[in-house]
C-alpha cells in the first residue's frame, strides 16, 4: 500500500512537472496561476486519465492499429490535455496547435522521465538513510 500511494505521489508530481515545463516553454500551453486550486485538479485528473487510457488505447491498437502502439503515450497524454482543457474548472488553457501538439509531446516525455527518474532518486535517498542508521 506505501508503494503504490508512493508511486501515486511520484506520477502527479511528475505529470505536475511536465505541464509546468510546457507553460514556460510553449506561448500557446498557458497554466492559469491565479486559479491554483483547479491547476491542482487538472494535474489530478490528467494523472487519472492517463494512467486508465494508456492500457486502454494500447489495447485497441492492438487489436486494430498495431503500427500505433509507439505513439500511445503521446496520443493519451493529448486526449487527456483535451479532457482537462475542456472541464470548466479553470487552471489549464491550450490555445494553438503548436500548444496541443508540441504540449502533448512535453508533457509525454517530462511525466516518462520523471515517472522514472523521482523514484530512483527518492529510493536511494532513502536506501542511503536506512545504511545511515
Amino acid at each position: 500500500m506505501i508503494t503504490f500511494l508512493f508511486r501515486t505521489i511520484m506520477y502527479l508530481a511528475s505529470a505536475g512537472l511536465g505541464l509546468i515545463v510546457a507553460d514556460l516553454v510553449l506561448e500557446g500551453f498557458r497554466i492559469q496561476w491565479d486559479q491554483w486550486w483547479g491547476f491542482v485538479i487538472c494535474i489530478v485528473i490528467f494523472a487519472i486519465l492517463q494512467s486508465v487510457l494508456s492500457p486502454w488505447i494500447a489495447k485497441l491498437a492492438d487489436r486494430y492499429a498495431p503500427v500505433l502502439l509507439g505513439g500511445i503515450g503521446i496520443f493519451s497524454t493529448l486526449i487527456a490535455l483535451i479532457v482537462v482543457v475542456l472541464l470548466p474548472i479553470g487552471g489549464l488553457r491550450i490555445t494553438d496547435a503548436v500548444g496541443w501538439i508540441l504540449g502533448s509531446v512535453i508533457v509525454w516525455i517530462i511525466t516518462a522521465i520523471g515517472s522514472v527518474l523521482l523514484p530512483m532518486i527518492f529510493l536511494k535517498r532513502k536506501a542511503q538513510e536506512r545504511r545511515g542508521r
